[in-house]
């Protein structure tokens, strides 16, 4: 493990705890050179599947994409980055766990729309309008309106309560 400070190859793991997520592993290290302590988190590399673009193109799954745009529907919202980083963890690992080596870009956005739907309702929206193509506000109010439905359904606050 090169040492992030000074380059050096030689670091001594000082303690070694599982992540809370089971995912992975977190070392805290030292740098024999410069004696400078860092973390690290070791993850198991899965095979994640190809992405077939709606063009019919094909490109690698990249996990720094995928939460790159749900930070843009999450920006400015009360939602912390660990938040944005579980549910893309828990797409990675649905996409992980179907085993295919393709796999249509649209049932990953519909993981995202579905995450976002559960984590805030104006990341959704922002999502949604680019997502499911939501060009006028007519298509936009219906969706609002088919979320404070499900909200009412549900027993949730009502409007102005949350």
């Amino acid at each position: 493990m090169r040492c992030p400070f000074c380059g050096g190859l030689e670091t001594r793991v000082i303690d070694t705890t599982p992540e809370a997520d089971r995912q992975g592993v977190r070392r805290r290290r030292e740098c024999t050179h410069c004696q400078r302590r860092f973390t690290t988190i070791e993850r198991p590399i899965h095979l994640t599947p190809m992405v077939i673009k709606r063009d019919g193109r094909r490109e690698p799954f990249d996990r720094e994409k995928l939460l790159r745009g749900i930070q843009i529907a999450c920006a400015k919202r009360p939602i912390p980055a660990a938040a944005l980083e579980r549910l893309v963890e828990r797409i990675e690992a649905r996409l992980q766990a179907l085993g295919k080596p393709e796999i249509p870009s649209r049932q990953i956005g519909d993981l995202v729309i579905a995450g976002l739907k559960e984590l805030d309702e104006i990341a959704y929206i922002r999502y949604a309008i680019v997502y499911l193509g939501l060009s006028d506000l007519e298509s936009i109010r219906q969706e609002i309106d088919n979320l404070l439905q499900a909200r009412a359904r549900e027993g949730g606050p009502s409007v102005g309560e949350g």
